[in-house]
């Protein structure tokens, strides 16, 4: 009765309200990289659109690690259906995986899976995570599609902190080597001929694991899968493909060459980066990132359809930074959109047909490459982040374009202060297009001393405003004395008098040249004696 937030009742959960604070969240985070052109926004009475891509269609990727999971998620796929007119036609394909090229994964189907006499397998469901003890009940499962969350057996009674164990033999109608594929939340396993084909028991959201197997056609094979549940979602898939010249790549192309656009969704997937995760692949490892380049496998698609000459939107989904140095140089619009929640999709769509102007700046620094950066051992700061990194980095911290032009004129700050004043900053800044939208300003504050290793420049203030075509609005910072300080050798913060330049504008200054982000500059003189701050 002490807690807020118990008192607020369960019908507040998922509400439509919410639903739109999820929608606004993803609209103001996504990141215009590049529009050349002004390729964007696109008419939404396009012929035929072609969606290519690992993320186009793939719920996982709307999700960071660590999730709840709402009622409905929009895909990019789907967002764009709900945009487009009704007699455009919207054309997909996967095209690829995030790090492998894709099969034509189906259904492991009960009659592949042999009980005896019976199509299917032995399912024993236990009402613990080890499938231990006597089963709760034995079953005879044929469908291997399972969402226990919204369809759990009855007499589970529940859909969390269960195992399952399923038995008997599978049959393939063609010698050849075949890929098998697990779909599942929380742990699994499959042996084939008692021998462990994946393994993937942890705790986990939504995650795939894949394997080759050479099999022997109409020959038939023990088979065993086991699952656990631990909390929230319960599901499992079985799939399976045989390996073959099928080449993904071209249905991309084929599709992409009938297209007036077409829309890349590629990046990297909660599924490869996060926390102690079961992944090995290049680039990835444990979860861990060992290089920043977009998949090998993506870039190489994006040159496929390049060639196709028809315009190309790269869409990115991340949780961290991504290099794409050659769709910088060659792609006519980038988006970094994360992992954008429930209404993701959505708000994607938004963006690519103009109903919302973005207005997302990168929270951190996008490299060319991990070499630019010191060992990872290393753990001084030198050349590490926007604060102290002098190269030339692909996208700064802090940027992010817009359909709107913005301007910043008549800063206003006094000359000179007492060391341990606050210092107000005033400036105007005038929306110079005529489209409408928000700007997030940005105010910068570069130290300058001999004495110890400070910044280049420090992020001291943001504001988020609007501005409709041809307005101008003054805004105001306030910079307390600890915004102006400096930590010493000995590490403790003091602030010296001496000179100070505060930038403020659309992104870091001194980078208009390159990036096309305005900035107004003033240097400011603090007085006094040094003053040491808590």
């Amino acid at each position: 009765e002490n807690v807020n937030y118990a008192q607020i009742p369960y019908s507040e959960n998922d509400t439509e309200a919410h639903r739109k604070t999820a929608l606004k969240a993803a609209q103001e985070s996504i990141v215009l990289l590049k529009n050349s052109n002004q390729i964007l926004p696109l008419k939404r009475d396009l012929k035929t659109i072609a969606v290519i891509g690992p993320n186009a269609n793939d719920e996982r990727v709307m999700f960071g690690n660590y999730n709840g999971t709402p009622s409905e998620a929009i895909t990019p796929l789907e967002g764009i259906k709900n945009k487009v007119l009704a007699e455009t036609n919207v054309l997909y394909t996967k095209g690829c995986n995030w790090v492998t090229k894709s099969n034509k994964l189906q259904l492991v189907t009960h009659n592949l899976l042999f009980m005896g006499e019976k199509n299917g397998l032995r399912a024993e469901y236990f009402n613990n995570r080890t499938l231990s003890g006597e089963p709760l009940f034995v079953r005879h499962d044929k469908i291997f599609d399972f969402n226990w969350s919204k369809n759990s057996p009855k007499e589970l009674k529940t859909s969390e902190d269960f195992s399952v164990r399923w038995t008997g033999k599978i049959s393939v109608p063609e010698t050849a080597k075949y890929l098998f594929s697990i779909t599942a939340d929380d742990g699994f396993r499959l042996y084939i001929d008692n021998k462990l084909v994946l393994d993937s028991w942890r705790n986990q959201p939504l995650t795939s694991m894949q394997n080759e197997v050479d099999m022997i056609g109409s020959k038939k094979y023990d088979i065993k899968i086991e699952y656990y549940q631990a909390g929230e979602d319960a599901s499992l898939k079985f799939e399976y493909a045989m390996v073959s010249d099928y080449d993904p790549f071209n249905e991309a192309v084929e599709i992409a060459s009938k297209s007036n656009v077409v829309i890349f969704f590629g990046g990297i997937s909660p599924s490869l980066e996060g926390e102690d995760m079961p992944v090995n692949f290049d680039g990835f490892y444990r979860g861990d990132r060992t290089k920043i380049d977009l998949p090998a496998i993506q870039d190489s698609l994006l040159k496929r359809l390049y060639k196709t000459g028809k315009p190309i939107i790269l869409v990115l989904m991340s949780g961290s930074a991504l290099a794409v140095n050659w769709a910088e140089e060659n792609i006519s619009a980038i988006l970094q959109t994360w992992y954008p929640g429930e209404e993701g999709g959505n708000a994607i769509a938004d963006i690519l047909f103009g109903d919302y102007n973005p207005s997302g700046k990168l929270p951190v620094t996008f490299y060319k490459s991990v070499n630019q950066l010191p060992p990872f051992e290393d753990y001084n700061m030198k050349g590490r982040t926007y604060k102290y990194f002098e190269g030339d980095v692909l996208y700064p911290f802090g940027f992010g374009l817009s359909y709107s032009t913005f301007q910043y004129s008549n800063l206003q700050m006094p000359s000179e202060i007492n060391v341990g004043d606050s210092l107000i900053v005033n400036i105007d800044v005038r929306n110079a297009s005529s489209i409408e939208g928000d700007e997030v300003v940005q105010l910068y504050v570069n130290t300058k001393n001999s004495n110890y290793t400070v910044p280049i420049r420090s992020l001291q203030g943001f504001q988020r405003l609007h501005l409709k075509d041809g307005e101008t609005k003054k805004i105001t910072f306030v910079l307390k004395p600890k915004q102006m300080s400096l930590v010493d050798n000995n590490g403790n913060r003091r602030i010296e008098p001496g000179t100070l330049t505060i930038s403020v504008g659309s992104g870091q200054p001194g980078l208009l040249q390159k990036f096309n982000i305005a900035s107004v500059s003033s240097k400011l003189e603090m007085k006094g004696k040094f003053l040491l701050i808590d």
